[in-house]
């Protein structure tokens, strides 16, 4: 990472040069969970609420690879910003290492505990079956997610984001070209079903890990990973996880929400949990691209706030902010003009599209006001403060929307809880600003 590059290059350009390239991969990887769930939507709507109920602990393991990769970069970055090069491989060998650790443990217990996990939301039995023949398959691939995320959060702490975006697009593809052969069967390929949506799944991660390992051997890096690098650290390990585990938990949050709402839902209809699983994967058009420019300043604000250049940490917080807020209003717009017919892309059954409708012109009016807490918690993950943005998600995950989701459907049904998403938003931004600056306020 050049330091004249990174602390003298105009804010906006700069950012603009880190983000873009992780906006358009992120385009990319909503296009894939659209189009998978598109065609696992085309096996049957059981199928469809098969992928709702097995989302909380699939989106569980994510977090942690992703939330503990966010630890690896915000150190690396740090350490670079202060001129510690040994400490930034030290701390990418070792959060390598454990990120691989933690692949082989997520295997074994979510594949253990995914049956009984099923059965609290359903008794139908083929929808148990198919949940539990999509999660097995996933999570054995779950190593290899883990290590491709862990080698993506180190090419982005380097400005190498040109590379993730390669990498997430050959994996994406590759899902995308898998599913309806492996779903539906073509030539000697038998059909798989909900099984192969899974298998895509885990090829597509395979595959972008294989792009990381090739670039990794082939081309100069800032930094290695190194066996000497090993060596026992326990104040650095612990380090990593002071910020992976806020940042865990923060992306971890989502799966304990669905699934207490899917519970709340349930009660009144399985078309509202389809409509909720629906949503979740919708919603990742808007809420992926603007994490990819919080991506892009997430090791900028790190670099800046390590070299001490506290002007430019304030610019990019502002940018940032206005970016992602200019990407949730087109959304909102989407959403308000355009419900019918993005619900008419995974059902064709009425309630569930008249529900669906509802639902999104609700949501939808906590869009905008949802980039100050997205942004917020980014940046203070780059500055290496992860219990302060773990305070804004659990505002938004736990503290307001839970109480008020239980609250509102007793008196509005299940309307209360899409009405219990733009209260929440609101609620939160009031608390996301002032955590952000009272912590940047301590140098």
């Amino acid at each position: 990472m050049n330091e004249t590059f990174m602390k003298e290059k105009p804010v906006l350009p700069l950012l603009v040069s880190m983000a873009l390239p992780n906006v358009i991969s992120m385009l990319v990887n909503s296009l894939y969970n659209i189009v998978d769930s598109l065609f696992v939507a085309r096996i049957s709507e059981d199928a469809m609420t098969a992928l709702s109920l097995v989302f909380p602990i699939q989106n569980f393991a994510n977090a942690i690879a992703i939330g503990f990769g966010i630890g690896i970069n915000a150190m690396i970055a740090l350490y670079l910003g202060a001129g510690d090069r040994q400490k930034a491989e030290t701390a990418a060998t070792h959060g390598m290492a454990l990120s691989l650790v933690h692949g082989i443990l997520i295997t074994l217990v979510s594949i253990a505990i995914m049956p009984g996990f099923l059965r609290r939301f359903t008794s139908d039995e083929s929808l148990i079956a198919s949940g539990i023949t999509y999660s097995t398959i996933v999570f054995l691939f779950a190593t290899i997610n883990m290590a491709a995320l862990a080698f993506e959060k180190m090419f982005q702490a380097v400005g190498r984001m040109k590379v993730t975006m390669v990498a997430l697009i050959f994996g994406c593809v590759c899902n995308i070209i898998l599913d309806p052969i492996l779903i539906f069967g073509l030539g000697p390929v038998p059909a798989m079903g909900i099984a192969g949506a899974a298998l895509a799944t885990g090829i597509g991660q395979l595959l972008s890990l294989c792009v990381y390992l090739v670039v990794y051997a082939r081309t100069e890096l800032p930094i290695r990973l190194r066996r000497s690098c090993l060596r026992p650290d326990a104040a650095l390990d612990g380090k990593l996880y002071a910020i992976g585990v806020p940042a865990i938990l923060n992306l971890a949050l989502p799966s304990l929400l669905v699934t207490f709402l899917n519970g709340l839902l349930a009660a009144f209809s399985q078309s509202y949990v389809v409509v909720l699983g629906i949503y979740y994967k919708l919603q990742t058009f808007l809420y992926l691209p603007a994490n990819g420019i919080v991506q892009g300043m997430r090791p900028l604000i790190g670099y800046n706030y390590g070299a001490k250049e506290h002007a430019r940490v304030k610019k990019l917080y502002e940018l940032t902010l206005i970016m992602s807020a200019a990407i949730m209003a087109a959304g909102t717009v989407i959403c308000l003009f355009a419900s019918r017919p993005l619900m008419q892309m995974f059902t064709s059954n009425p309630e569930t599209i008249a529900y669906g409708e509802t639902a999104l012109r609700i949501i939808c009016l906590g869009f905008i006001v949802s980039a100050v807490s997205t942004t917020s918690s980014g940046a203070l993950e780059g500055l290496g403060k992860g219990a302060e943005s773990l305070v804004i998600s659990l505002c938004r995950y736990v503290i307001f929307i839970m109480p008020l989701a239980a609250v509102l459907c007793r008196f509005l049904g299940a309307n209360g809880v899409w009405h219990a998403f733009w209260v929440t938003e609101v609620l939160s931004a009031l608390v996301a600003y002032p955590v952000y600056r009272k912590a940047v306020a301590k140098r």
